[in-house]
């Protein structure tokens, strides 16, 4: 469990965030890699409400392309009948010219309303994109304060580990040394006949 960050900590995120420029974090690969499993389940839904956010814009966005593409095909084909009708007196003309007029009211009406919502939807995903920034340094400073706690440990640990290395180093000196003077010594006494019993001199000679 992480450790939780208390409200004054927390009034300094706000502070430090503000009239910052956040770049929008679920588009940003940086941001996935900063957050462990554990986090990464604490923030979903905020997670999951700037992406909904950004979609709809992406959606609106999309649509607005194709009412205004689908708007200039109604207007040229209602500029081309007028000169048809001066032509050619036929109802179904009219009736044609009519309906299309009727449906570019329709795309102007539905580009209001697309465009009233994409003048919103900027201010709501800086606002949901500002809480999840807000909840991602909640995550990294409990992430940072459990790793250093660990790391302290492993650094004690290391030093501990090093003391006793030296230690064993020194010992392990000690005995090479004194493995030595006695073979040196049965070796001049008695002979390498003798010393083979042992079975030691060839390590012995090597060092």
């Amino acid at each position: 469990m992480k450790k939780e960050v208390d409200e004054s900590k927390r009034e300094s995120f706000v502070r430090a965030l503000e009239g910052k420029k956040i770049p929008i974090l679920t588009l940003d690969n940086k941001w996935y890699q900063l957050l462990d499993s554990e986090s990464r389940a604490r923030v979903q839904e905020l997670e999951t409400q700037l992406n909904a956010l950004l979609k709809r814009q992406g959606k609106l966005n999309n649509e607005v392309k194709d009412i205004k593409k689908l708007k200039k095909r109604l207007m040229d084909e209602i500029v081309s009948s007028m000169g048809e009708e001066e032509q050619n007196d036929d109802g179904e003309n009219g009736q044609k010219a009519e309906q299309n007029k009727r449906l570019v009211e329709e795309c102007n009406e539905k580009l209001e309303n697309c465009q009233d919502e994409l003048l919103d939807l900027p201010r709501e995903i800086e606002r949901s994109n500002f809480q999840l920034m807000l909840a991602t340094m909640d995550c990294c400073y409990g992430i940072m304060a459990e790793n250093e706690d660990a790391i302290q440990e492993m650094a004690q640990w290391v030093a501990e580990v090093r003391v006793e290395l030296k230690k064993k180093l020194v010992r392990k000196q000690e005995m090479e040394r004194h493995n030595h003077a006695i073979y040196s010594y049965m070796h001049d006494v008695f002979g390498a006949e003798v010393v083979d019993i042992f079975d030691m001199h060839h390590n012995l000679e090597q060092e």
